[in-house]
């Protein structure tokens, strides 16, 4: 059930990737990733400002564009097909790293993000500790916002 009023732990929110490099537009393709600890979201707005005369020195802003930055953390979980796609992302470039991530909320609503996946950490750590695997999802265009219903 969604959560639509109070606090709510993070996990609430749910994170998919289109393991087939495509748009997110065919729920099949859209797979968990396993084992991921941390999804630190970033909004970026570009604002441009100017100081008109009728305002008295004060400076006028507006937001001319935006963009999402999802940094991610985990562990590397062999078989699972959401982690296996992000991994095997690790040493491609270009359209390569293309895809889309399905973000629910708690409330129910979704945001789907055309993206490009950028892998910083990769299978390696301490001796002792359980492989890792970190990435970047950077927007790339217009993510589609759906309300809750």
């Amino acid at each position: 059930m969604p959560t639509t009023s109070g606090v709510f732990p993070c996990w609430e929110n749910q994170f998919k990737i289109d393991t087939t490099g495509g748009d997110g537009s065919t729920a099949a393709n859209l797979k968990t990733i396993a084992d991921m600890e941390s999804f630190s979201v970033s909004i970026d707005g570009n604002i441009e400002e100017w100081k008109a005369y009728d305002q008295e020195g004060w400076t006028r802003r507006l937001v001319t564009g935006k963009s999402i930055s999802i940094s991610v953390s985990g562990k590397r979980n062999m078989g699972d097909a959401g982690n296996d796609y992000v991994a095997g992302l690790a040493v491609k470039t270009g359209t390569d790293c293309k895809t889309a991530v399905l973000w629910t909320f708690p409330s129910g609503a979704t945001l789907l993000v055309p993206c490009v996946i950028n892998v910083t950490e990769w299978e390696a750590g301490d001796s002792t500790a359980v492989a890792p695997l970190a990435f970047e999802i950077q927007s790339d265009g217009k993510p589609t916002f759906t309300p809750a219903t």
